[in-house]
């Protein structure tokens, strides 16, 4: 069974080495998709020596949004499975194994586990859950993985997103009537952010995507779990977070067309 990981990337020079050498060692057969919005550091000067190495591996240039970039991406793959991930992100060393052992059982689309590396504090901030019908939705996007029936039936995913595009993709999977099962061995490292200004700058800006969903699915408060959200901890950094969020969904409309490819 032939996987195909599709990433879109933007200026990952500090990072990107760290993902392909933990994808070169995956179990095969794989191909590994590349989608560049065109970055201006040495991203594409690092990709190219891995091409050089690893034929299987294909950079793909296609300037616009993180949606756009999937997208072209997703259009691309040849794979029976897709599985998806970030420029920022270290794979596991089991993880395609997890992702094909999986898929053979006869699952149609599954989320692994996340697991955030960086400053402590921010390392052990829980996720905003959001469900929809029965199903939590907002397993993110650096670490899912899907049988190809289900992007030719649901499409990929919607470029109007700033951010929150993967939470959409996975209503739209569920709306279909497929399932997105949960595999905590299938893991991805996923760096959190390295500074104070791009902490609040993406909570901001994860806030604006949840305004998006209620402008495109309707009021979404119900399928928030309010005893579950109480008992998350609320450290001084969660309260940060919340505030920015906050700022980003109520300001959406005056900001959302400036928003940021992260």
């Amino acid at each position: 069974m032939l996987i195909s990981i599709v990433l879109k990337i933007l200026n990952e020079e500090d990072n990107i080495a760290d993902l392909l050498d933990s994808l070169v060692i995956q179990e095969g057969p794989i191909e590994i998709v590349i989608v560049d919005a065109d970055s201006d550091d040495r991203t594409h000067e690092i990709v190219s020596d891995y091409m050089e190495r690893y034929p299987f591996i294909h950079l793909h240039i296609k300037r616009g949004s993180r949606g756009v970039g999937l997208n072209h991406g997703l259009s691309l793959a040849q794979g029976d499975v897709i599985a998806l991930t970030d420029g920022d992100c270290i794979a596991n060393p089991n993880w395609v194994s997890s992702i094909r052992h999986t898929m053979t059982a006869g699952a149609s689309m599954m989320a692994g586990r996340s697991i955030n590396i960086g400053l402590k504090a921010w390392e052990e901030l829980d996720r905003v859950e959001l469900n929809y019908k029965g199903v939590d939705c907002t397993w993110p996007g650096c670490n899912l993985a899907l049988i190809r029936e289900v992007y030719e039936k649901v499409g990929g995913v919607d470029p109007w997103f700033i951010t929150a595009e993967d939470i959409d993709f996975n209503f739209r999977v569920i709306e279909a009537g497929f399932s997105i099962e949960h595999d905590p061995g299938m893991i991805v490292y996923n760096r959190t952010r390295s500074t104070v200004y791009g902490f609040v700058r993406q909570a901001f800006w994860n806030g604006a995507g949840r305004k998006q969903l209620t402008l495109k699915h309707g009021r979404l408060w119900q399928s928030y779990d309010p005893l579950r959200m109480f008992r998350q901890r609320m450290t001084f950094w969660a309260m940060i977070r919340l505030v920015f969020a906050m700022m980003g969904y109520i300001g959406f409309k005056l900001f959302g067309d400036k928003g940021p490819y992260q």
